[in-house]
């Protein structure tokens, strides 16, 4: 064999493993890009759960501050109604009282 046939050979072989490499770069792309979908479909789908969370959350939240202050209110009236409650029990008492 000559030395030119070996260098063709050499090179025929060289160009077929660069082709061969090509469709496995593209095969591997191919993959990538499906896997960068995914990866969007799924950060997409995480943030509508995140929003939807806060949202629930923040709705809670406010329905807590209304329950608080409504019983902040009905312990205020509470409070102020005792000191007139013991005079009332007092005077309740002291009517049993006379009337023994």
């Amino acid at each position: 064999m000559d030395t030119t046939d070996i260098t063709i050979e050499i090179l025929t072989g060289i160009r077929q493993e660069l082709r061969d490499l090509g469709t496995r770069v593209d095969g591997t792309n191919t993959r990538v890009d499906r896997l960068q979908e995914e990866m969007h479909g799924m950060r997409e789908d995480l943030s509508r759960r995140i929003v939807d969370s806060e949202i629930r959350t923040s709705t809670a939240i406010a329905d807590l501050t209304g329950t608080v202050r409504e019983m902040t209110s009905v312990l205020r009236a509470s409070h102020d109604l005792r000191p007139r409650v013991e005079r009332c029990e007092n005077d309740i008492a002291e009517i049993k009282r006379r009337r023994r």
